[in-house]
């Protein structure tokens, strides 16, 4: 066996041998092939990137039995290529000159060389625009046409190029069609050159086709949910003229409610444009469905939750929502009940939770029941409500447990004006609660309560200007709150105020500024100001707007049981924000002035 196994070995070496010596050798595919020429481009670096990329010439290099008649063939086509391409940048009048080196070491491919020189490039001297069909003569419109001729992005003065030019009647379709006339399509357009004075004169026809009118949406992919549930979501605006925004406004409502994983929503041309269809094409989600969840938080620590989503609890069909939450200091459980909106968007809602969590120095056991009716659009948020909260506070070494139940008459109101609900840099916000009840437990005491939030983004330069995107901001926020009372009355924790944390007064432990007892402890107070400026600017790296922005702030706030009382704790620091796909992710290193402490604080998402 070993003999027969030692000849195979010796066998397989003498194959290797022979086909070493005689196999790559003899092969003419082995032998690296040579292009048929070189070429080397003197040009500016933007006129070089154009030519190496788009040059019809570069085809022809691998070819090994390219002719020289056949190259120069070429060569006279290279140079009509190179100047058709020139004018794509707006280069009109260059010099190109195409040569052949000689050849350095014989076999060696051909050199050629072409050499550019783009002279001026020609600018925009008059701009001119026409519009046809039914918007010629329709007064609503005057503002759409004055709005496209205004906005216009290659204006009298600015270099022309093929793709500014594209750009530009991209942009002054996609305006007209965005509004009441949504088959709008270009004319005729001209762009009319003189190399010699290096100008340009350009001409855009816009045929705006009917103006359409929102008449009826059809809908389809609903198989458990009612269609009149579907258009109530939506709130698609019926009778109105047609614009883009609303329909998107509308996709994204059906998104948000929860009830579909996707939808698009489209204006049929073909109906009648005085009551047109818009075609509204969605995907309902599961009808139930658990989350299970892990998080952290700097204010609170680790995070793990469970959440479950009903869509339509048998029986009523309203949306059951019930979430469980375990914190380093905090554990809560409830459940939210929410009937479907109505004509209006208003929609019942029911909601119970439990929760135990440290607030100031104190644990804090409470309940709370919630009965009301909600109004939530894009804009302004409505919400009244009548609201049982219940809580225990517990006992310390020199304060004894102290239980609290009241009932609760509320209504809060929300105006949102911000350029963009994810990522804002400019507009404002204001918030108002207003409440009244009594308390419960013993002798029942009156009060009332009263909560007003503000925001407000200040960029340092105008928004319609080309430098808006990258110009620093002011972001000014303000808090104030007060619950009027007995300073007998047995209020719950809950109905009181605390502060302190990532998305209050950074550089100070959640939740931490609040009463000081005589004892050094820390409770809730009936009076709340708290007040935060930061400076906001954006990251630019290699001239490209990044996704990253700096800021440095100035956080204070005072909680106390009478207005005269309150006294003002200052927080400062400077951090970084990181524009994430879910919402603005926010570092800060704080320093919290009265505690003498640094404190790092992360905060995502933005909400008002």
């Amino acid at each position: 066996m070993w003999k027969g196994l030692l000849c195979g070995l010796l066998l397989c070496a003498a194959a290797e041998s022979l086909w070493a010596q005689s196999g790559p050798a003899d092969d003419p595919a082995a032998s690296k092939s040579q292009p048929a020429f070189e070429l080397q481009i003197e040009a500016p670096d933007e006129v070089r990137s154009l030519l190496e990329k788009h040059l019809d010439l570069l085809r022809y290099r691998a070819l090994e039995d390219l002719s020289e008649i056949e190259l120069q063939r070429l060569s006279a086509a290279a140079l009509r290529d190179a100047r058709a391409l020139l004018a794509t940048l707006g280069f009109f009048s260059p010099e190109i000159r195409l040569e052949t080196r000689a050849q350095g070491a014989p076999g060696a491919p051909r050199v050629l060389q072409l050499s550019v020189a783009p002279g001026e490039p020609a600018r925009v001297t008059e701009v001119k625009f026409e519009f046809h069909g039914p918007i010629q003569s329709d007064d609503k419109a005057q503002p759409q046409r004055q709005g496209i001729a205004r906005d216009w992005s290659l204006g009298v003065g600015a270099r022309f190029s093929q793709t500014a030019w594209d750009n530009a009647k991209r942009q002054a379709l996609g305006q007209l069609t965005s509004q009441r006339y949504a088959g709008a399509r270009l004319g005729q357009t001209l762009a009319d050159v003189d190399p010699e004075r290096h100008s340009v004169r350009l001409q855009v026809t816009l045929e705006s086709g009917p103006a359409y009118r929102i008449g009826r949406v059809a809908i389809s992919g609903a198989q458990h949910h009612a269609a009149d549930l579907v258009r109530r979501l939506a709130q698609v605006p019926i009778g109105t003229d047609y614009a883009q925004a609303e329909l998107a406004l509308a996709q994204q409502r059906l998104i948000a409610s929860g009830y579909f994983d996707s939808a698009a929503l489209t204006l049929d041309l073909a109906s009648d444009p005085a009551a047109a269809t818009v075609r509204m094409q969605v995907r309902e989600a599961k009808l139930q469905k658990l989350l299970l969840g892990v998080g952290a938080s700097t204010d609170t620590g680790m995070r793990v939750t469970a959440e479950h989503t009903h869509n339509q609890v048998p029986g009523i069909d309203w949306r059951a929502i019930s979430k469980l939450s375990i914190e380093r200091d905090t554990r809560s459980i409830g459940s939210e009940l929410t009937a479907p909106p109505d004509d209006d968007n208003w929609r019942w809602i029911t909601a119970l939770k439990f929760q135990i969590e440290p607030m100031g120095s104190f644990e804090v056991s409470s309940e709370q029941l919630r009965l009301g009716r909600n109004q939530d659009n894009v804009r302004v948020a409505r919400y009244y409500y009548l609201q049982f909260d219940r809580s225990i506070t517990a006992a310390s070494a020199s304060t004894p447990e102290l239980r609290a139940e009241s009932l609760s008459a509320n209504d809060s109101y929300t105006l949102r004006h911000f350029d963009s609900l994810i990522f804002p840099s400019g507009g404002w916000g204001l918030g108002l609660e207003l409440g009244g009840g009594s308390t419960l437990r013993g002798p029942p005491d009156p009060y009332g309560r009263v909560v007003a939030r503000w925001l407000s983004y200040l960029p340092l330069v105008a928004l319609d200007t080309p430098a808006s995107a990258r110009s620093s901001r002011l972001a000014l926020r303000a808090q104030g709150g007060a619950v009027l009372a007995r300073s007998s009355a047995a209020l719950p924790s809950t109905q009181m105020f605390l502060s302190g944390g990532s998305t209050t007064v950074r550089g100070y432990a959640y939740q931490s500024i609040g009463v000081k007892l005589p004892d050094g402890q820390t409770t809730a107070g009936r009076y709340l100001a708290m007040g935060s400026l930061e400076w906001q600017r954006p990251i630019v790296m290699d001239d490209k707007l990044s996704e990253w922005e700096t800021d440095l702030f100035l956080d204070a706030a005072a909680v106390a049981n009478t207005a005269s009382a309150l006294r003002t704790q200052v927080g400062v620091g400077a951090g970084a924000r990181w524009r994430s796909p879910i919402g603005p992710l926010q570092l800060d290193l704080a320093y919290g002035v009265a505690v003498r402490q640094f404190r790092l604080h992360m905060n995502l998402g933005f909400t008002f």
